[in-house]
């Protein structure tokens, strides 16, 4: 049976735009590894989800509907209103992109993952934060002559 208005409208104002269970499930293993961060980020750029200022590195969780995840299959499955949300993950979509080139402009290492990613391969995804940090915190330990600060 096809959902009402009423029942699509309720389930859209769920959704939150921070604090998801993937970011929280991200954060606390992060947290559990020892990795320190800050959380929704307003001031740089795009606001990622989780940052880690030393070592200029930007995370971001996004959502499959929001920003498009295989969008040439999933814009066939808007039944209603397409002609609002068709063009609205689009601009997602572009915006994301405008997002990763800022920062990236900016030395910024940007690390994207889907949602779904974080709930079914949690570990992995840690993993691959973890060892960006390790890396970009080595490169900018060093100083001009490329010799390790102690």
């Amino acid at each position: 049976m096809p959902n009402t208005k009423e029942q699509i409208s309720k389930n859209m104002k769920r959704n939150k735009s921070k604090d998801t269970k993937p970011e929280l499930l991200l954060r606390k293993e992060l947290w559990h590894r020892g990795l320190r961060y800050r959380k929704n980020y307003s001031k740089l750029y795009g606001k990622p989800d989780i940052v880690f200022l030393s070592a200029k590195i930007a995370v971001f969780i996004d959502g499959k509907m929001w920003h498009g995840y295989d969008w040439e299959h999933q814009k066939n499955d808007f039944k209603s209103r397409r002609e609002y949300w068709i063009p609205k993950i689009e601009r997602n979509i572009e915006h994301d992109f405008e997002v990763t080139q800022e920062l990236v402009s900016l030395d910024w290492l940007v690390l994207r993952f889907w949602d779904f990613e974080v709930k079914n391969n949690l570990q992995d995804c840690a993993d691959k934060i973890q060892r960006a940090y390790i890396n970009r915190s080595a490169v900018n330990s060093k100083n001009h002559n490329g010799e390790e600060r102690c």
